[in-house]
């Protein structure tokens, strides 16, 4: 019997496409319809917002976004996710062509969009590191923990540990407070005398934040030098054990969530010809244009900095565009660039967390695959051929940076990266 896929499709085109819709995202999208533009917007939220501002955006940003939603150059593209990259002729003013699976209730299985300037504001991912017990239900990235509650989530009255590296544990740690959670531990690897000096070089508008951030966290214990060794329970998470150089101790509690910091999220510039920089991030000169013409690339995608930094580069990247840069706005982007240099010094990892895991630890939490299966294994491309690691639905983004963390393997996304990007239903692939 044969099998008919039936796919509709349909395209699109304008002067920009935005990929992403977080804060670089609408920072860019702003000026460039003031400017005239034609835009299409796309994200895979049904709302603009990305991660920092799922729960809403500030009144100010959300009143000039709902004047953009609403503007007759705006096509948005919400609920969609790029699967593909279409060839790009070598013409002067040839498109950039992207292939968007739409959600499922539109009826539609993929859709065409084209644009001779591309912005990527693609964004950042949580940077997992794992341990025994990481996979345990009621053990989540710190972030995720963040967006679950911001989401609905019930976790009033429930014990929670957060513990891992930076701010996010702090603002993780509010937001789950203010869900009714009670929070028993912040566990900070970072020293004591890191935190000191990253406290002593913040700007005043930092430092008053982090006073303020302080304050609504009082009377919860916060440990520097301190991490998670091993999550412990039957059929879900019953309690941590928690190490401070010499001295363990356990730890019940009811949830986890685990903050190693961020990823930058490159995989559709790396599809597009992109190149990257020494530590992962998409490699852009000053005025925000990657080494593709006309693609740009801004926020998280571009290096971790926060969403100073994300604003900063998406309103740079609309002026270049524009052609009209400022130099305000070059100024901001350098004064959160140091803040995010001063950010990862002081709160770089320590070479305990590496030791955590032991052979039976599951390191591609989609193939259960265990470190001492890919210590047998030489490299990325060995590994994913003998025991699949890396092939599941997250196509290697969480197990691909944990091997080069632990077994010290080249970056893995950049080996064989092709369409598609993400699981997608058959009819996206099939063409009318």
């Amino acid at each position: 019997m044969k099998t008919v896929v039936q796919a509709s499709s349909a395209r699109r085109e304008a002067d920009v496409i935005i990929v992403g819709a977080g804060p670089a995202g609408i920072a860019a999208l702003l000026p460039l319809l003031d400017a005239g533009r034609r835009v299409i917007w796309i994200d895979q939220s049904m709302r603009a917002g990305g991660q920092i501002w799922r729960a809403g955006l500030p009144m100010d940003w959300q009143r000039q976004l709902d004047s953009a939603l609403r503007h007759p150059l705006l096509q948005t593209c919400f609920g969609c996710t790029v699967i593909a990259a279409e060839p790009r002729e070598q013409a002067p003013g040839a498109l950039h062509g992207l292939r968007l699976q739409t959600p499922a209730a539109t009826g539609s299985q993929a859709l065409h969009v084209a644009a001779p300037q591309l912005l990527l504001a693609l964004g950042g991912r949580e940077r997992h590191l794992p341990f025994p017990g990481w996979t345990l239900p009621g053990v989540t990235g710190a972030g995720g923990l963040q967006a679950l509650v911001k989401q609905g989530w019930p976790i009033a009255g429930q014990r929670v540990v957060l513990a891992g590296s930076g701010p996010l544990l702090l603002a993780a740690a509010d937001t789950v407070r203010q869900a009714g959670a009670q929070v028993l531990l912040i566990a900070e690897q970072a020293s004591r005398g890191q935190l000191i000096r990253f406290a002593a070089g913040l700007k005043a508008s930092k430092a008053t934040q982090a006073v303020s951030l302080a304050w609504r966290l009082r009377g919860i214990p916060y440990r520097a030098g301190t991490w998670v060794q091993a999550a412990m329970g039957q059929d879900r998470l019953q309690s941590v054990q928690i190490t401070q150089g010499q001295a363990r101790w356990e730890l019940p509690c009811d949830a986890l969530g685990i903050g190693f910091g961020l990823l930058p999220n490159t995989e559709l510039a790396q599809l597009l010809g992109c190149q990257l920089r020494p530590d992962g991030a998409i490699a852009v000169d000053e005025g925000m244009g990657s080494s593709v013409p006309g693609i740009y690339a801004a926020g998280e995608c571009t290096g971790i900095g926060g969403v100073d930094k994300s604003l900063a580069e998406g309103a740079l990247a609309a002026q270049s565009l524009l052609s009209s840069q400022t130099l305000a706005t070059a100024t901001a982007r350098r004064h959160a660039l140091r803040f995010a240099r001063h950010l990862e010094t002081h709160f770089a990892l320590r070479p305990e967390l590496l030791q955590l895991p032991d052979a039976q630890t599951l390191v591609c939490r989609c193939e259960d695959i265990r470190l001492g299966a890919l210590k047998a294994h030489s490299d990325w491309r060995d590994a994913k051929l003998q025991t699949r690691c890396g092939m599941g639905a997250c196509q290697g983004r969480i197990c691909g940076p944990i091997t080069e963390s632990l077994l010290g393997w080249p970056a893995q996304q950049t080996r064989g990266l092709r369409a598609p990007l993400q699981p997608g239903r058959l009819g996206a692939f099939a063409e009318d």
